[in-house]
């Protein structure tokens, strides 16, 4: 018999799985009630390089003539032309997943789904009606939404979403960001570029307070960040956001996940500006798709909880992406993982999904490519580790493009130099960070990857001077 499957969101999981599984012969229903690609293509990944390409060659144009190009005139900004040519990307890869979709035999419906029973949904189509959907398996991919502050909440004119910050139609004069994660550093760094005075309030310690993030790696962003004239306030939150006739008063406070006397005895705050953007986090969007009508239940923060084959509590049932929360990894390129593994196991395969060697790209300047273990993670799981350091200024590459920005960081286990992490901050690290990976993926050690040759002149030598360093062969560094 035909297997029936539901896909309850057409994300970067949602639509892979739709994809896979039609092609091994499923019949496949996905279901969307906004657009193709999810969060990813229309509210983050895709929209947001867009933008920072923008920044990127705007800047690179103020500063060109260190390399020997003059541009005679005034260089200007056109925030009109970067939406207009962000919707036109943007529509063009829908329109790739709509035919990837067709080819594939995916049965596309446009509308909200709501889990009306046990094998069965009912849609509320977008261009009017009620569709009945029948299943025997289920993946829930649903996603998340930004998080939204009861204390100051969008109203998506001076207080801002991370999806109004991709709509923008002016560039605030300035702006203040709430948040010191992926999100709010990536922005910081481009509305920065684009013009804008910005100063980013981060609760914790450091910016990117992430464990799978490297110490040193913050210390360098802040570090580039204080160079751009970014101001960083960090171990404070904004209490309160009143607005005025043409800007926000923002008044700190003391931060709950710090606790010392200096932190304590520190005097309020306040902060003027134009505009704040709200980037603390992102909550599930869950609870209006009628889990409850098969019993299923979710965590106290409402994420939803499966196990490593990516079932949930209700057998047949699956989900994968962000909705399963910050106890998995929210990426896109790990939702469509774990869309195949999902996938695989409603085929009756026995696949497990591992997140020990998951890339994290954050598009920073510079960049930060990370895989496998932070020094804190590896102390915290009693790990006897060594880590190494170069620095980009030692290789050729970047001393000829002129960005010497940032280091290479490898962490090793002590007894057997088998690479366990890889920390990359610098140019292209997003891109580099594939090479630490397939190291950490496959277990090798410094020594496999000081005797692997790299082209010269690249910024890939990079990873053979730190583990060349690693195995007490330095070369440049």
């Amino acid at each position: 018999m035909e297997t029936k499957l539901a896909i309850l969101g057409a994300g970067p999981g949602g639509y892979v799985a739709a994809i896979k599984a039609a092609s091994k012969g499923i019949r496949v229903t996905l279901i969307e009630k906004e657009n193709l690609g999810g969060t990813c293509l229309n509210h983050g990944c895709i929209p947001s390089k867009i933008m920072k390409n923008s920044s990127d060659l705007f800047l690179k144009a103020k500063n060109t003539a260190q390399f020997g190009v003059n541009i005679n005139g005034d260089i200007s900004f056109d925030i009109n032309t970067l939406m207009q040519r962000k919707e036109k990307v943007l529509e063009n890869q829908r329109k790739g997943i709509e035919a990837l979709l067709k080819k594939n035999s995916v049965h596309y419906v446009k509308g909200k789904g709501y889990i009306k029973d046990k094998g069965l949904i009912n849609v509320e189509l977008n261009n009017g009606g009620i569709k009945n959907i029948e299943f025997d398996k289920l993946i829930i991919a649903t996603g998340t939404k930004p998080l939204n502050m009861k204390t100051f909440p969008f109203d998506h004119k001076t207080i801002l979403s991370s999806n109004d910050l991709l709509k923008l139609d002016t560039i605030p004069e300035s702006i203040t960001i709430v948040g010191g994660g992926v999100i709010g550093c990536e922005f910081a760094f481009i509305l920065s570029g684009l013009g804008s005075k910005v100063t980013i309030v981060e609760a914790r310690d450091r910016l990117l307070p992430l464990p799978s993030v490297d110490k040193s790696i913050s210390k360098v962003l802040q570090r580039e960040m204080k160079k751009k004239k970014i101001k960083i306030i960090t171990g404070k939150v904004v209490e309160k956001a009143d607005k005025n006739d043409n800007y926000l008063k923002l008044t700190m406070g003391k931060s709950p996940f710090l606790d010392n006397d200096k932190i304590k005895n520190t005097p309020q705050q306040i902060i003027e500006c134009e505009k704040m953007a709200v980037c603390v986090g992102r909550t599930p969007l869950a609870s209006e798709i009628g889990l409850e009508n098969i019993g299923l239940n979710r965590d106290e923060k409402g994420w939803i909880k499966v196990n490593n084959s990516l079932e949930t509590d209700i057998k047949g049932v699956f989900a994968i992406g962000d909705i399963l929360g910050p106890l998995k990894i929210m990426l896109a390129h790990v939702a469509s993982h774990e869309g195949m593994v999902a996938v695989d196991n409603i085929m009756g395969k026995s696949s497990r999904m591992q997140y020990n060697a998951v890339p994290g790209a954050i598009f920073t300047s510079p960049e930060i490519g990370t895989v496998g273990l932070s020094e804190i993670e590896a102390f915290e799981k009693g790990m006897d580790i060594k880590s190494y350091t170069v620095n980009f200024r030692t290789v050729g590459k970047a001393q000829a493009i002129g960005e010497i920005a940032g280091e290479a960081k490898i962490i090793i286990e002590d007894k057997t130099e088998k690479i366990v992490g890889v920390h990359i901050i610098g140019p292209h690290a997003t891109d580099l960070i594939s090479e630490g990976t397939l190291a950490v993926t496959k277990g090798l050690t410094v020594s496999d990857l000081a005797h692997t040759i790299h082209a010269h002149p690249t910024l890939a030598e990079i990873m053979w001077e730190v583990a060349l360093k690693a195995s007490r062969n330095p070369l440049h560094s």
